[in-house]
């Protein structure tokens, strides 16, 4: 945002000081300013130390280029007298301590406690990184000579840029005016005598996407007539000899080897040219000041002159600067700032080179800024680009979310969602909860007559109950299909199946033409039974958890194995679950919401029973693994057991029970997570959510997502508005797809899956749209 800085002196001088000094602060979106007041006292030091400063500024660059000539008229050297005498006393060195002794002596007189509110305001209210324009009004010619940018306030505000104005202003009234792809430019090419201004023709020359007309030393009829251009101008620049009168009132160019005019001269034809478009004037020649004062009479909006004497090679580097950054996109005030500082690199030839640009700004008018090509867009400031932006992010969100509702989106959704979902920091393991694995060797260490087809035989399962028994575990879940009794000489097995209210086993549901199911323990009541069937979207990940739905043969129970064994656990910490009225299971105070057909990234899903999203521990284990060999062998501690949930599963890869999660990068089956592991992240997650206050997955509602992606697509058309170079916008485009991807997983570690593919889609989609718009208007004018 673009700051003004209105710093009005009044009346007074620095021989009497100013009894009232007045600071307005403007943000052009409110056109009510701050106001600050406060006052100067006299400095008439700085009076004769400018003086000083001028006369040793041309002497130095004399003796040290004495072949030099200036862009300046010679009869106007006789403003300063020059004792011929004094240039043999002339040093860099005693320049450059009168130099450093003026920025002393202006930033003393500007640190006064008169004047210190007004700083100490002014440094209150702005941000170092806004663009900033101070703007100073005052009738006083020798506080328009100072160097106000020697000021320590902007050494500390990196982009203020400090400019004149007239002590009135007014606002320019500019005709209807075509729009056009190329910039404008009046070029008067002057007197040339002595010095070398096809070099400033080059330049020009060289500029992308202008039209530029060389007036080479014209006569004042060629040039009248051309500044009455019905096709109007955006740049007027002359390059020559100039000079001002010593009291800075009146300037005055020399347009060809007889001729001078004074800007009064050219009133008609200047006005003509600024009601017809013209942005800025830059009269690349010696002591402009008094150029200044005229054409700020004329309400231009932007002057760009030399205050002093300036050397070809100076001259000529700042226009290079200047234009290289104007017309890739810089504000016409950060141009002259850049272009000021770089001529810092000539001062070790030239002198001060870097004091010479003045920026005259009329207060009312905005910065002029360029797009990359050239081409002025009028409309990017107007009030119609704001409507533009607001229709076009309603049509693309619109298509975006129409897009979404149908299905098209799904997969890149469901993509970047498993992507952020692997990105999250480890969280460690659920200390509630011991896996018991049945490794290959496991399987081979037991006998095959004993175990049949079967990971786990009847033997090997007895020892391992008894084992656990003994550390008394809170819930045993078996995650290992058993469709046949017990053997006869496994009874305690057997009895424990039929009686413990902490031993739960698993069972299939079948489903029609496509699986018959898998029939449960016979020792096992329907009480401490849960079904293990889980649903893979369509490409195969599990990103869902089944709760509950409605009993089916052969596996007559409504809750899952992971329900089941969580609530247990829960009751005995005195924690019931329940159905809500919304049919919503509930358990404590925390409700496990139903998924939808349509919730978040998902369309049309078999929402059957009672789902909710998934959300997996982010650990490289759910839980602490030990394997069946591990408690066979008696490495078991009451730690790592008691009050514990044990699963007790197989990872054997021969029984092929994996599965593909966010966390499964390919389809391989070594990659993909074994099934008791994915039923301890169920379990996990039920307990983490109740007792750990862990955020479950939850999805805004449809309303809410539209006003997300909405706003996302007001961000893409308000960055084109915004940036106008092309290496900008991408920059600017880049940071808000990493905002936008940042927010997303910050509030995804806080459970919100929001639509992140839908957002970049219409940032991308909206400022392209609004770019689009943008030139096909400008063509149509």
């Amino acid at each position: 945002m673009t700051k003004l800085v209105v710093l009005n002196l009044g009346k007074g001088n620095l021989k009497q000081g100013f009894a009232t000094v007045t600071a307005q602060l403007y943000n052009y979106s409110n056109p009510i300013p701050i106001q600050f007041t406060g006052s100067l006292p006299a400095a008439p030091e700085l009076i004769e130390l400018y003086r000083r400063w001028q006369l040793l500024y041309l002497l130095l660059h004399e003796a040290l280029f004495p072949g030099q000539r200036w862009h300046r008229n010679v009869a106007s050297d006789a403003e300063i007298e020059i004792d011929v005498e004094d240039i043999t006393n002339i040093s860099s060195v005693e320049f450059s301590n009168l130099c450093n002794n003026l920025q002393d002596k202006i930033n003393v007189w500007l640190k006064s406690e008169l004047f210190r509110n007004i700083d100490q305001k002014l440094r209150t209210k702005l941000d170092p990184h806004e663009e900033i324009r101070v703007i100073l009004e005052t009738e006083d010619n020798q506080v328009r000579r100072l160097p106000w940018h020697l000021w320590n306030f902007f050494e500390d505000y990196q982009k203020a840029v400090f400019g004149l104005s007239a002590s009135e202003v007014d606002e320019v009234k500019q005709l209807s005016k075509h729009t056009r792809d190329k910039v404008r430019i009046l070029a008067i090419l002057g007197n040339s005598e002595g010095i070398d201004i096809q070099k400033d023709r080059v330049i020009l020359e060289q500029l992308p996407a202008t039209e530029t007309v060389f007036l080479v030393e014209p006569q004042r009829s060629e040039l009248d007539r051309w500044l009455w251009d019905k096709q109007g101008w955006d740049i007027l620049f002359f390059a020559g000899h100039g000079s001002s009168q010593i009291d800075g009132e009146i300037g005055e160019i020399y347009i060809n080897q007889t001729e001078s005019l004074t800007i009064a001269q050219l009133k008609n034809g200047l006005k003509a040219a600024i009601t017809r478009g013209l942005q800025l004037a830059i009269f690349n020649c010696c002591d402009g000041l008094g150029l200044v004062r005229e054409l700020a009479s004329l309400h231009i909006p932007q002057t760009i002159v030399m205050r002093e004497a300036v050397p070809d090679r100076v001259a000529q580097e700042f226009l290079k600067h200047f234009l290289e950054a104007f017309v890739n996109g810089e504000s016409c005030h950060l141009a002259m700032r850049e272009a000021t500082e770089k001529l810092q690199g000539l001062e070790s030839s030239f002198a001060c080179a870097s004091w010479l640009p003045v920026i005259c700004q009329n207060p009312t008018a905005m910065s002029l800024v360029l797009n990359k090509v050239g081409s002025k867009p009028p409309s990017l400031h107007s009030r119609n680009i704001i409507g533009t932006i607001f229709k076009v992010s309603i049509a693309t969100t619109a298509l975006i979310m129409g897009m979404r509702s149908v299905g098209i989106l799904q997969s890149w959704e469901l993509t970047a969602f498993d992507a952020m979902m692997r990105s999250r920091p480890d969280e460690g393991q659920d200390k509630r909860i011991l896996l018991v694995t049945v490794t290959e060797a496991d399987v081979r260490s037991q006998s095959a007559k004993e175990r049949g087809g079967a990971s786990l035989s009847d033997r090997a399962l007895a020892q391992v109950v008894e084992k656990l028994e003994q550390f008394q575990p809170r819930v045993i879940g078996l995650d290992i299909y058993r469709e046949n009794h017990v053997g006869a000489e496994f009874k305690n097995l057997s009895r424990l199946m039929q009686k413990s209210d902490r031993f739960f086993a698993i069972c299939e549901v079948s489903e029609e033409n496509k699986n018959s199911g898998v029939s449960p323990p016979p020792e096992v009541s329907k009480q401490n039974l849960g079904f293990s069937d889980v649903i893979p979207d369509s490409d195969g990940i599990i990103r869902r958890q089944i709760l509950a739905m409605a009993p089916a043969s052969p596996c007559n129970t409504d809750k899952s194995f992971s329900f089941q064994l969580a609530n247990r656990y829960l009751l005995a910490e005195g924690i019931h679950s329940k159905l809500t009225t919304e049919k919503n299971w509930q358990f404590g105070n925390v409700v496990f919401k139903n998924l939808e057909e349509n919730s978040g990234g998902y369309h049309q899903i078999d929402n059957l029973g009672h789902q909710v999203l998934l959300n997996y521990r982010s650990s490289h284990q759910p839980a602490t693994q030990v394997t069946l060999g591990d408690v066979l062998n008696n490495k078991l501690t009451p730690d790592l057991v008691k009050n514990r949930v044990v699963l007790i599963g197989t990872t054997a890869e021969s029984f092929h029970d994996y599965w593909s999660t966010p966390y499964s990068v390919s389809q391989s089956s070594y990659q993909q997570m074994p099934g008791v592991m994915l039923q301890a992240h169920m379990v996990s997650q039920i307990l983490s959510a109740v007792l750990d206050h862990r955020p479950l997955l939850w999805i805004l509602p449809k309303w809410g997502e539209f006003i997300w992606v909405w706003g996302w697509s007001l961000v893409g058309g308000i960055i084109v508005w915004q940036f106008r170079s092309w290496l900008r916008l991408g920059l600017a485009g880049v940071a808000s797809i990493c905002v936008l991807y940042g927010v997303s997983f910050c509030l995804l570690l806080q459970g919100a899956w929001i639509p992140l593919v839908p957002s970049i889609l219409v940032l991308i989609v909206s400022g392209t749209s609004i770019i689009i718009y943008t030139k096909f208007k400008t063509h149509q004018k």
